[in-house]
């Protein structure tokens, strides 16, 4: 399992955009992708699932890939976040 800590860059947070981002990246991958919030867990791979999450700006949130393709998946999910999902 490959775990990382990521903090949502963007002032607007997790909101539709960045949360079809998350998921679309995820389903290119084989792993189990799940991504923790102060004790919830949700799929990466479901775009409600990313959404319910309320991730604001700042937040902490773990990503956590178990499967074959596990250290791809993290890093390119990690890309979305360095990039401030392309929004600023």
């Amino acid at each position: 399992m490959t775990e990382k800590i990521l903090t949502v860059p963007n002032r607007a947070g997790i909101h539709a955009r960045p949360a079809a981002l998350i998921s679309q990246t995820a389903n290119r991958f084989s792993s189990e992708i799940m991504i923790d919030k102060d004790g919830m867990s949700v799929n990466a791979k479901s775009i409600m699932g990313v959404i319910t999450m309320a991730a604001a700006f700042n937040t902490q949130l773990t990503l956590k890939a178990d499967g074959a393709d596990e250290k791809d998946a993290v890093a390119a999910i990690c890309a979305l976040f360095d990039s401030k999902f392309e929004e600023e």
